[in-house]
């Protein structure tokens, strides 16, 4: 699972934990130490999950999750709080304010990763099912194959990771730098110039047989797979 899950968590050993557990698992993470690092990746990034610990020294855990919930373009994002606060009035705030799902310290790390699959599941199914259909196309991502109208398309490795994100996300529009954070890694240096080639690349695969045209192009914007 490719899932890019955000870790707001200031206790170094805790967040080092979940890190290697949570890639173990598959996942993209990324570490943010405070509430204010942690809300600029938010919104430049959108990940597909954040873990937010309560007790953070500058925001609190409750004033990012209520930006995130009011924000009409982060809203969408499931968020899992972290923290040793275990009482019932607690756990109350922080449902009232958006929380998706709460997990208190201590914690078993095999039961946050399963708490983290099962709300994947149920509000992205997108990301996680096996094979995915949007409009004529289809992917079979344990066999890493395209199909489009039934017929198979041959893509390259960064074609298909370019096609099977844009899935996740439909018509939502990205900018080429959150493509390559996304698709390539945040780690990785690659001019923003390369998207467009492996975007023409991937146009010139799926839009076989004078197929509509799915990927849109946002002017000084980004793509966006649409239709």
């Amino acid at each position: 699972m490719n899932a890019t899950i955000l870790v707001v968590e200031d206790e170094k050993p805790i967040s080092t934990l979940i890190q290697y557990n949570l890639e173990k698992e598959g996942f993209k993470v990324h570490i943010s130490e405070n509430g204010e690092d942690g809300l600029i990746f938010i919104k430049k990034n959108n990940p597909d999950l954040v873990l937010l610990d309560w007790m953070l020294p500058d925001l609190s855990g409750i004033e990012i999750c209520n930006q995130i919930k009011k924000d009409s373009k982060l809203k969408s994002i499931p968020v899992i709080m972290l923290t040793a606060k275990a009482e019932e009035s607690d756990k109350i705030r922080g449902f009232e304010t958006g929380a998706d799902d709460y997990v208190t310290k201590p914690f078993s790390t095999k039961e946050l990763n399963l708490r983290i699959r099962a709300l994947l599941k149920r509000v992205k199914p997108s990301l996680t099912e096996d094979i995915v259909i949007f409009k004529d196309i289809k992917i079979d991502r344990l066999a890493r194959r395209v199909y489009r109208g039934g017929k198979e398309i041959k893509l390259g490795p960064t074609e298909y990771n370019l096609l099977n994100f844009f899935i996740k996300n439909p018509k939502r529009v990205y900018s080429r730098e959150q493509l390559l954070n996304h698709v390539w890694g945040n780690d990785i240096y690659v001019e923003t110039r390369t998207v467009d080639v492996h975007i023409r690349r991937l146009r010139k695969a799926i839009n076989i047989d004078n197929q509509c045209d799915l990927i849109r192009t946002v002017r000084s914007a980004g793509y966006s797979i649409d239709g």
